[in-house]
C-alpha cells in the first residue's frame, strides 16, 4: 500500500518525535513506549481512558518502569501504513503496537512482528483465550504474533424514529438481499431527508468497505458453507464468482438509485465518524450495515453520551442473498497487541500485556469498547452479558460469523475489492465489468494463485 502525502507528514513527525526522545524505543531502559490507534473523532476516547488507566496501574506495579503512548490519528488504512514504516526501524519502532488481525500474516511474513510463544507458554491467561481468537493471531508459519483485545460481528443497524415514519415494522428482520433494498426504497420515498441505507465503500473507506461491506455480502451468497473469496483444498483465491458479482450488484443498486450517501459523502475516509456522531444520534440515517462496537462512541463518559440510543435503534442480522441456509451472515474480526521484532523491550512490553489482560481489566475492555470477549472467564461473567443492550444479539452472531482469509496476500487482496466497489459506487464500471476488473487484479497480486469458480 502507498502512503498518502498526509501519512507520510505524519510519519514524518512521529519519527522526529521519537528520535528526538533518544532513537526510538530503544532510548531507555526502563520508558516503554506503546503505539495504537486513536479515534479520529476528538470526542471518542474510550482507548485513551483505558490506556491510561492501565499506564498507571503498570507503572505502579513495576517501580521505576514508564510507559509512552505514540497514539496515531489516522483512517485505517493510513494507520496500518504508519505503524508499518515505523516497525522497519529500530530508531523508529515502539514496544508495543495495536495490530489488526488481518495484518498478523502479512506484517509477520515482512519481519516486522515478534512470535510471542515463548512469553504465551508462560503465561496462564492464555488458557482462557478462545481457539478461533488464538487462531486470528496466529501466522502461517504456526507461531502467534499476537494477544486478541477482544472480537466483534457485524449486522444491520436501524432507526426506530425513521422506520415508524415510514410506515417500516420496529421489529424489523429482513429475509433476503431484496427485502433490505426494498425497507431502503421506502424510507427513500418516505422520509425525505434522510439517508435510506449506509454500506461503506471504495478505497478511502479500507477495510470497513471490505469486511463490513462486500464480505458482509458475499459470505452471504453460495451455500453457506465454502468460503467464497479462498479456496482452501487449493489454496487460491477464488476469481469468476457469481456471488462477488451478486454482491457488487447489491453495492450497485444502493448508489445507482440514490438509496446510500450521497458519493463524495461516502468516499470520505472520516464518513465513519460522520455516521455515528451525527446521522444515527440525530435520525438522519436509516439503516447502517456496520458493527457490534457501535455503542462505544455513545456510552457515558465516552464523549459523545447518547443515553437513548438503545431505545431508538433496532437490531437486524444480515440476510443471506435469497435467504437460504443459515439464513444469517456475520464477519468477525477483531485487533490484537503485538509486539515488533525491532522493539528493544520485547519482555517489558509482554508484562504490560498482561496487565491489560487481567480478568478484571479485559472485562473492563470489552464493556467500554462494546467488544465481544474472546476470555471464556470473562464471557461466563453474568455481569458481562448485561453490561449493555446488544451484547446477547452480537454475541447469539458469532454462530453465524466468519473470519476472512488473512493470509500474506490479503491486504492487497482487500484493496481490489475496494476499487472494485469504488468503481461501482462511482458509476465507473458495471458490476459485471468491475468484478472482470477484479478477477484481473487478483491474478496479479495473488502470483497468479487463483482458481476460477
Amino acid at each position: 500500500m502507498r502512503p498518502t502525502a498526509a501519512a507520510l507528514v505524519a510519519l514524518t513527525l512521529a519519527a522526529a518525535t521519537l528520535t528526538a526522545c533518544g532513537n526510538g524505543s530503544g532510548s531507555s531502559p526502563n520508558t516503554l513506549r506503546v503505539s495504537y490507534k486513536q479515534s479520529t473523532d476528538n470526542s471518542v476516547k474510550v482507548m485513551d481512558t483505558f490506556l491510561a488507566g492501565i499506564k498507571k496501574e503498570f507503572e505502579k506495579k513495576y517501580p521505576g518502569k514508564k510507559v509512552q503512548f505514540v497514539p496515531i490519528k489516522a483512517p485505517d488504512s493510513d494507520y496500518y501504513t504508519r505503524v508499518q514504516q515505523m516497525m522497519r526501524s529500530p530508531r523508529t519502532a515502539p514496544d508495543l503496537v495495536y495490530e489488526d488481525t488481518f495484518l498478523i500474516n502479512s506484517d509477520a511474513t515482512s519481519g516486522y512482528l515478534k512470535p510471542l510463544d515463548p512469553y504465551l507458554a508462560n503465561w496462564p491467561d492464555w488458557q482462557q483465550f478462545l481457539d478461533n481468537a488464538k487462531a486470528s493471531a496466529r501466522g502461517e508459519d504456526g507461531k502467534t504474533y499476537g494477544v486478541p483485545d477482544g472480537t466483534d460481528t457485524r449486522g444491520l443497524w436501524f432507526d426506530k424514529r425513521v422506520f415508524q415514519k415510514a410506515g417500516l415494522p420496529l421489529n424489523w428482520q429482513p429475509r433476503t438481499w431484496d427485502d433490505v433494498l426494498a425497507a431502503a426504497r421506502t424510507i427513500k420515498q418516505k422520509v425525505p431527508g434522510v439517508v435510506p441505507l449506509n454500506v461503506y465503500t471504495g478505497k478511502p473507506a479500507g477495510e470497513r468497505a471490505t469486511m463490513q461491506g462486500m464480505e458482509m455480502l458475499l459470505y452471504g451468497t453460495g451455500d453457506g458453507k465454502s468460503d467464497p473469496l479462498y479456496d482452501s483444498g487449493s489454496k487460491k483465491w477464488i476469481a469468476g464468482s457469481q456471488g462477488f458479482t451478486d454482491s457488487l450488484k447489491f453495492v450497485e443498486s444502493a448508489y445507482k438509485e440514490k438509496l446510500g450517501p450521497d458519493v463524495s459523502d461516502a468516499l470520505d475516509p472520516n464518513y465513519y465518524t460522520t455516521v455515528v456522531g451525527e446521522l444515527l444520534p440525530q435520525g438522519k440515517l436509516g439503516i447502517d450495515l456496520d458493527g457490534s462496537w457501535l455503542p462505544q462512541n455513545w456510552l457515558p463518559g465516552s464523549g459523545r453520551d447518547w443515553p437513548g440510543w438503545s431505545k431508538q435503534l433496532g437490531l437486524a442480522y444480515m440476510p443471506t442473498e435469497h435467504g437460504q441456509a443459515p439464513g444469517k451472515v456475520s464477519m468477525s474480526g477483531g485487533w490484537t497487541w503485538a509486539v515488533p521484532a525491532k522493539a528493544a523491550h520485547a519482555d517489558l512490553a509482554f508484562d504490560f500485556i498482561k496487565t491489560m489482560q487481567t480478568e478484571a481489566n479485559a472485562k473492563k475492555w470489552y464493556i467500554a469498547n462494546s467488544g465481544i470477549s474472546v476470555r471464556k472467564d470473562v464471557a461466563a461473567d453474568p455481569s458481562y452479558a448485561t453490561a449493555q443492550p446488544g451484547i446477547k444479539f452480537f454475541t447469539d452472531l458469532v454462530s453465524a460469523t466468519h473470519y476472512r482469509p488473512a493470509y500474506p496476500a490479503y491486504p492487497k487482496v482487500s484493496t481490489a475489492i475496494q476499487e472494485a466497489m469504488e468503481s461501482v459506487t462511482t458509476g465507473d464500471s458495471s458490476a459485471q465489468k468491475a468484478a472482470s476488473t477484479y478477477d484481473s487484479t487478483l491474478k496479479d497480486v495473488t502470483g497468479g494463485q487463483v482458481v476460477q469458480k
